[in-house]
């Protein structure tokens, strides 16, 4: 399997618990690495066989726009059940992280959804093969 990724990915939006955040909105800032066979599309160098990264960021903003979450953590469920289910991604590792300027700090969620091939994945795996314990 082969990862794609999105990085950096901005969007204003209203979300948070307190009074005050749902009167205002504030700038989200989003990561997401999928899983998907990317042969098809470099085989034949065609955007109709890829993993649309445009496509991808659109569903995300859209999402987080329309969802006025309170929390961090539903933001991220309901933008990765969304990706999994529009496109052609097996698995996702999602980070949105929220900037608290009045704190001095970044609020932070990251989440992995999806069938994850641990074997085929070209990151370290801490000493694990596919069904041992690290």
């Amino acid at each position: 399997m082969d990862l794609l990724s999105i990085r950096d990915l901005s969007v204003q939006a209203v979300i948070g618990a307190h009074g005050w955040e749902r009167d205002v909105t504030q700038t989200l800032v989003f990561a997401v690495e999928m899983a998907a066979d990317v042969r098809s599309a470099a085989r034949h160098d065609d955007l109709a066989d890829a993993l649309d990264y445009s496509a991808v960021a659109q569903t995300i903003a859209a999402v987080v726009r329309d969802g006025r979450f309170r929390l961090l953590e539903t933001a991220a469920e309901r933008v990765a059940e969304r990706l999994l289910a529009d496109h052609p991604v097996t698995w996702l590792r999602l980070e949105v992280r929220k900037p608290i300027a009045a704190g001095g700090y970044t609020a932070a969620v990251t989440i992995e959804r999806g069938a994850r091939a641990i074997a085929q994945l070209p990151w370290p795996r801490h000493g694990c093969t596919g069904g041992e314990a690290g």
